[in-house]
């Protein structure tokens, strides 16, 4: 079957789930949230020493060159991790189909469809873990017996079960329960840059794998950003000529998503071409 062009189908994404008019209150919400937050916080740094003050400075402008992610080290950089859109094409039935409540979604390897479908995703191999962890603890207490949902467009920028030409296949999906670290971990492929988004994997965060494979109670909707140092790297490669022209007309600053804030969001890579990637990333909930 055909596929649709890259990004056509996603012209309307943030259309169908309530749009601007949707996300830009939520954005507000959040700025205010950090703006009362400074606010409140004011009279403790002027009280602090310089020596306090050039530690703490030290400590939040270290990171990696290829992105980074919450560490909940401490109460003060522990937040609950944003929450976003799930987008029109979420599989979990609150836009049509539920691949949640079919037998094979609990899987680490999300390369392939189940079931009765057979498609792969073809693309730089990427693994991603996710450590779930509990936001009043000050992040230090993993939350074991979590579930994550985890999805994301394939390499041509399409989601299985929505897209023209892979309406049959499911892959790119996926259902982990955390372990005693807290952690869910999911081999796949380095997904496309389509039109109007940057770079992005989609996941839902659930109390326990009975809620998560009854597709209810939802505990957090969030998405996984990616540095665009790596995006560009992969994107060089076979199959993703797209993505290229698309990431050019984009920056994080810009994405609908992204654009009030991503540093929790942003996920820690390591790899290469050859090797593939992983992709790390702390989830307070």
């Amino acid at each position: 079957m055909s596929k649709a062009p890259i990004g056509h189908h996603h012209e309307h994404e943030h259309e169908i789930d309530g749009g601007l008019a949707h996300d830009i209150p939520m954005f507000a919400r959040r700025r205010m949230i950090r703006l009362l937050a400074g606010a409140s916080m004011a009279p403790l740094l002027a009280a602090c020493s310089s020596d306090e003050s050039s530690t703490a400075s030290s400590s939040s402008s270290s990171s990696s060159s290829s992105g980074t992610s919450s560490s909940g080290s401490s109460d003060a950089a522990c937040e609950t991790i944003p929450n976003e859109t799930a987008g029109p094409y979420p599989g979990d039935g609150s836009n049509g189909v539920n691949v949640l409540k079919e037998s094979g979604v609990v899987r680490s390897d999300i390369t392939k469809s189940f079931g009765s479908a057979s498609g792969v995703a073809e693309g730089i191999p990427l693994t991603i873990t996710l450590t779930v962890v509990d936001q009043a603890s000050g992040c230090e207490t993993p939350k074991e017996g979590a579930a994550v949902y985890l999805w994301h467009c394939d390499r041509e920028g399409n989601y299985s079960l929505y897209s023209e030409g892979v309406t049959e296949e499911n892959y790119l999906r996926g259902v982990q329960e955390t372990d005693d670290k807290g952690q869910v971990t999911f081999t796949s492929i380095f997904p496309a840059c389509y039109t109007g988004r940057w770079p992005h994997i989609h996941f839902e965060v659930y109390g326990s794998l009975d809620d998560a494979t009854a597709a209810q109670n939802i505990v957090a909707t969030s998405q996984l950003a990616f540095p665009k140092d790596v995006c560009d790297t992969v994107f060089a490669t076979d199959g993703y000529s797209q993505s290229v022209q698309n990431l050019s007309q984009l920056s994080l600053e810009t994405d609908n998503i992204f654009s009030d804030g991503y540093d929790q969001q942003l996920a820690t890579i390591e790899g290469s071409t050859d090797k593939g990637y992983t992709a790390t990333l702390t989830v307070p909930v």
